[in-house]
Parts: C-alpha cells; sequence; structure tokens
C-alpha cells in the first residue's frame, strides 16, 4: 500500500490545533504542520503531535500550500487544515483506496460544516468541496494564488463520499474578523488579475450573494443560522469590493496589507 503523508496549515488557531491534529494523530505515515510564524500557542500544541513542524512566511495560501507539500516525503498527501477534522469514516476509504491502488491522482472531500450551534446543511456549505485533499504528490501542484487557490492536476480527479469536518467560524465575532482577512486578499487578488471596479459592486454583488445563499442554496432551511450567515456572506461581499475600489485607486506597492497581523 502507498505511503501517505499528512500536511496541517496553521496560523494563530491555538483553539482548533488539538482536536484537529488529534484527528489524525496515529493516522498516516507521517504528520507535518506548517505554521506562518503564530504569536500564540499554535506551534507549541503541533509540537505534542510531530518534530516536523516548520515556520514559513505567507505570502499567499496557494505559496503556502505548495510549500507544505515540498516538505512532505511520501508518494501520497493529505491535506488538513487547522478548523477541519478528520472522521473515521474517511480514514477508512481512503486506506481502502490505497490498498486497492487508486484510480484518479486526486480526489476532492465533502465537509460538513458547523456554525452558529448547528451543521450547516444548505446555503451552499454542503458538501462543500475545496481543493482537492487527497492527491499523488508527483502529479498535482497548487496554483500560487493569493486566496481561494485553483490547482492543476495531471491525470483524472475524484470524488470520496466520506465527509470531513470543519469548524470554520467560532462565532459572528470570529466570522467577521476572519472574512476581514480574505476580503483583504480577495481584493488584492482582483487588482493583480487587473480587474476593473464598478459601482454597481457595491450594490448588485452583496445581493446577489445573498440571494444565492438563502433562496437558491435554500438556506432558509437552515433557520436562524441560516439566514445569519447569508447576511454575513453579504457583508463580506461589500467589504471586499469596497476594498477591491479602496487599493484600486493607488499602486500596490503604497497600499499593501500586512495579511498576518490580521489573524485567523
Amino acid at each position: 500500500m502507498s505511503k501517505l503523508s499528512v500536511y496541517v496549515i496553521a496560523y494563530n488557531d491555538e483553539p482548533n490545533m488539538r482536536a484537529c491534529l488529534e484527528s489524525v494523530a496515529g493516522w498516516g505515515d507521517e504528520l507535518i504542520v506548517v505554521d506562518s510564524h503564530s504569536i500564540d500557542q499554535t506551534a507549541v500544541i503541533s509540537r505534542e503531535f510531530t518534530e516536523k513542524v516548520y515556520q514559513v512566511d505567507f505570502k499567499g495560501f496557494g505559496d503556502l500550500r505548495n510549500q507544505a507539500v515540498a516538505f512532505t516525503t511520501h508518494e501520497w498527501v493529505f491535506s488538513l487544515d487547522s478548523d477541519e477534522r478528520m472522521t473515521p469514516e474517511l480514514k477508512e476509504e481512503i486506506r481502502l483506496l490505497l490498498e486497492r491502488g487508486p484510480e484518479s491522482d486526486a480526489y476532492f472531500v465533502p465537509r460538513k460544516n458547523y456554525f452558529l450551534g448547528r451543521w450547516i446543511k444548505h446555503c451552499g456549505w454542503y458538501p462543500d468541496y475545496r481543493q482537492p485533499q487527497l492527491f499523488r504528490k508527483a502529479r498535482f501542484r497548487y496554483r500560487e494564488e493569493l486566496v481561494h487557490e485553483s490547482f492543476d492536476c495531471e491525470g483524472p480527479v475524484g470524488h470520496l463520499k466520506s465527509s470531513a469536518l470543519q469548524y470554520p467560524f467560532r462565532d459572528i465575532d470570529h466570522y467577521v474578523a476572519k472574512q476581514d482577512r480574505y476580503s483583504d486578499l480577495m481584493a488584492r487578488r482582483m487588482v493583480e488579475r487587473g480587474k476593473r471596479f464598478s459601482s454597481h459592486q457595491l450594490i448588485t454583488h452583496p445581493l446577489g450573494a445573498f440571494l444565492k445563499m438563502y433562496v437558491q442554496h435554500v438556506g432558509f432551511l437552515d433557520g436562524m443560522p441560516g439566514l445569519i450567515l447569508s447576511g454575513l456572506y453579504a457583508y463580506y461581499t461589500f467589504m471586499k469590493y469596497a476594498k477591491f475600489w479602496e487599493i484600486s485607486r493607488v499602486p500596490m506597492d503604497t497600499h499593501s496589507v500586512e495579511i498576518q497581523t490580521k489573524g485567523t
């Protein structure tokens, strides 16, 4: 059976680190944590589970993930973020897959998200695939984008059935703080891609985001958390375009964002 490396990226996420690492402790053949100079106990907790804790400057999530993969030493890699948890069902599915020989070179993993006291089943939050979390190292690479990084895979891409768990926001304050950082990154990404700002984006895009989550993705079936989440995402979208307007008015090098100080 092919050997498996597990990597976790983290930054100032002390509340999540222990539960995250406990969920993969003793599983896989190698555990690596890539931290970006956290000022809390993230790195200290990580060293309780592995000696392979590396400090990497944050230059964007695509670059960070590629550096994390470069530290791994086995053919197959599993990516777990610090706010995610491995499940026994997913471990078993991956074990069986590697035992019989994978047919694809990368696999998406469905994620169940917990927010405001319940599992969010709608709002576009399930199955909530991000980049493939299981992949063959030699045939996969992240694109070096600041945030919401995409990927390139030389072979076929499949989907696993078992879910990982994600606890992306502890409360509303944490949502706002975390999305402040992401809105910075997204605004910078739009400028770097040469996109043009239009004033209607401050109205149509937040409204569209709300309607997509609450109506199209039936977020109303998630009750009050669904309504709040849809409103918060509209707010994030507004901030993203407001910052896009702000930084597109001046050169990027005179309006750089100190991403690390914003935390997660």
